[in-house]
C-alpha cells in the first residue's frame, strides 16, 4: 500500500486535515522568485484533491507537499524545475506532476532537471498529452508520461506502446464524493496522473527499482482488470506563454 515510499506532490499545496488526506509527512512552498518557505497549505484545493487520489491507491505512502501555485494555477517554469530538483535532493521516490507547460522553449531546462532526478533515483510522473496538446516535461524521455482514458476504471491503468516508449493511460476522475456525479466533480488529465502515481507507489513498496524502464515494467503488470483485482477534483498544469506552467486539462 505504498509503505516507505516518499512522493512529492508538486501543485497548489495540501490541506493535511482533509479526511481523504489525513496528514502529510512535510512540505515546502516555492514562490515565483524561487524563495522557499514552509507554508505548504493549499488555498486553492487542487493539490489536496490530487493528494487524495494518490492516497486512495497507496494509503501508507509518505506525501510531501511542494506548493508552487498560490493564488492561481500557474507558475514560472523555472519554479517547476526548482521543485523537481528539491524533490530529488530530498530523497523522494516519486514526483507527481499533475501539470505541465506547452512552451517547448523550456525543453532543454527540463531535460537537465530530469537527468538530475534520474541520477538521484527519483521517478517523475507527469501529464503527457491531452488531445493534440503535448506537455513538458511529460513528453520527454525519462518521465513516466500519462494520458487520460475515460473508459479506464479508476483502480486500473492501460499501457500503450508508442514507438520506443510506453504511454500509460488512467482514469481522469478524482476520488468520488458521495452523491456527486463524477463528471460534476473535478476531473481531467491531472487526475489520470495522480491515479497512476498511487498505483506506482504501491508497486514500488519493498522493491529496489533503479530505472524508469524497470518502473514502467512494474506498471505494465497492472494493465487490465485481472491485474487490478489481483493487486487488490482538480486538474492543473503549468502554462502561460513563454515562461509558465499550469494545471493540465483542468475542468471546472
Amino acid at each position: 500500500m505504498g509503505r516507505g515510499i516518499r512522493v512529492a506532490i508538486v501543485d497548489s499545496g495540501v490541506h493535511p486535515t482533509h479526511p481523504h488526506v489525513r496528514g502529510v509527512a512535510g512540505g515546502i512552498a516555492i514562490d515565483r522568485e524561487g524563495r522557499i518557505s514552509d507554508d505548504y497549505i493549499d488555498r486553492i484545493g487542487h493539490g489536496t484533491a490530487v493528494t487524495a487520489a494518490v492516497k486512495e491507491k497507496a494509503p501508507l505512502v509518505e506525501c510531501f507537499a511542494v506548493r508552487i501555485f498560490s493564488e492561481k494555477l500557474s507558475a514560472p517554469a523555472s519554479v517547476l524545475a526548482a521543485a523537481i530538483d528539491w524533490a530529488a535532493s530530498a530523497g523522494m521516490h516519486v514526483v507527481n506532476l499533475s501539470l505541465g507547460t506547452s512552451n517547448f522553449a523550456h525543453a532543454e531546462m527540463f531535460r537537465s532537471v530530469l537527468r538530475r532526478a534520474t541520477a538521484a533515483g527519483t521517478f517523475v510522473v507527469a501529464a503527457r498529452q491531452e488531445g493534440e496538446q503535448q506537455w513538458l516535461p511529460g513528453i520527454l524521455p525519462g518521465v513516466i508520461g500519462v494520458e487520460v482514458d475515460w473508459e479506464c476504471p479508476r483502480h486500473e491503468l492501460r499501457a500503450v506502446d508508442a514507438g520506443d516508449s510506453v504511454v500509460f493511460k488512467a482514469s481522469g476522475f478524482a476520488r468520488p464524493v458521495p452523491g456527486v456525479d463524477p463528471r460534476r466533480n473535478l476531473h481531467g488529465v491531472s487526475f489520470a496522473v495522480a491515479n497512476l502515481t498511487g498505483l506506482l507507489c504501491r508497486q514500488l513498496e519493498g522493491r529496489e527499482v533503479r530505472s524508469v524502464e524497470e518502473a514502467g515494467a512494474l506498471l505494465r503488470t497492472l494493465d487490465g482488470p485481472a491485474a487490478s483485482e489481483a493487486s487488490t477534483g482538480i486538474d492543473g498544469a503549468v502554462q502561460d506563454g513563454a515562461s509558465s506552467v499550469a494545471v493540465a486539462g483542468s475542468a471546472r
